[in-house]
């Protein structure tokens, strides 16, 4: 299954999903500007042009953009990366 993108009801936040399990346990992660996590995929797409902030559950990751980046752009950068994690 490839990753899939979905809308969030916040026009700057996007969900992205796949099948398997990302995060084990029943925590919730969340990096913002300025921080690391314990996960290389988290600090990896912060790296990333444009991400705001990251926030992951279970087997979905939500990427809040900063208010002038493109989805058009950015989504598919970051379905990459997902799948460079073999997700």
């Amino acid at each position: 299954m490839a990753v899939i993108a979905e809308p969030t009801p916040n026009p700057n936040a996007m969900k992205f999903t796949v099948d398997n399990v990302i995060f084990e346990g029943d925590d919730s992660i969340s990096v913002m500007q300025g921080e690391t996590s314990d996960f290389d995929i988290l600090n990896n797409l912060m790296n990333l042009d444009g991400v705001d902030n990251v926030f992951g559950y279970y087997n979905f990751i939500t990427v809040n953009k900063q208010f002038d980046a493109d989805w058009d752009t950015l989504s598919p950068k970051v379905e990459q990366l997902i799948e460079s994690y073999g997700y």
